[in-house]
């Protein structure tokens, strides 16, 4: 087993400003649709057996998506401008930054997972259960699931029934 690992909204990405604190408009971010068919040919032909791909579940970002119904982050809670790929804020989600198409995110990402597999890798996805942003809210959860923090009793600095902690 040979794995590659890929910080994916780095992988392909065209802009090459690197501004320190720079927006998503100065820095740019790779897409989903970057891992071509033939960038994916070349990976395996270098040996590479799996693509370990960090960074696609949706985290926390100071770039605003409200107008496709994705709360906006306070930037107090956000590692920079882009976040930390360690910031979940919607585990049922993909980032909105690796897709053309904000609204057709899901479809983009699925699309990878199968042209990964087309080119005869296996495909690895980065996911760290105990690590979410501050401010988690799904926009596309399952009906029923409650987000994260939704039930906790914030008067309280720290309870084992609260998914977070509070300081006042």
């Amino acid at each position: 087993m040979n794995i590659y690992q890929i910080f994916t909204r780095l992988y392909g990405n065209p802009k090459h400003n690197n501004v320190p604190n720079g927006t998503y408009a100065e820095n740019g971010c790779a897409k989903f649709n970057y891992f071509t068919d033939e960038r994916l040919n070349r990976i395996r032909k270098f040996g590479f057996s799996h693509v370990w791909f960090t960074g696609v579940i949706e985290h926390a970002t100071q770039t605003d998506y409200s107008a496709q119904g994705i709360a906006v982050d306070h930037p107090w809670v956000v590692k920079g401008k882009a976040g930390s790929p360690y910031a979940i804020k919607d585990y049922f989600d993909v980032d909105p930054d690796l897709a053309e198409s904000v609204p057709h995110r899901m479809d983009e990402f699925e699309a990878l997972v199968s042209r990964v597999h087309k080119a005869g890798l296996k495909f690895i996805l980065d996911f760290v259960p105990n690590h979410v942003a501050r401010q988690y809210a799904s926009d596309v959860a399952p009906e029923g699931q409650r987000d994260l923090g939704a039930d906790d009793d914030s008067e309280m600095a720290f309870s084992v029934g609260n998914n977070f902690y509070y300081c006042w």
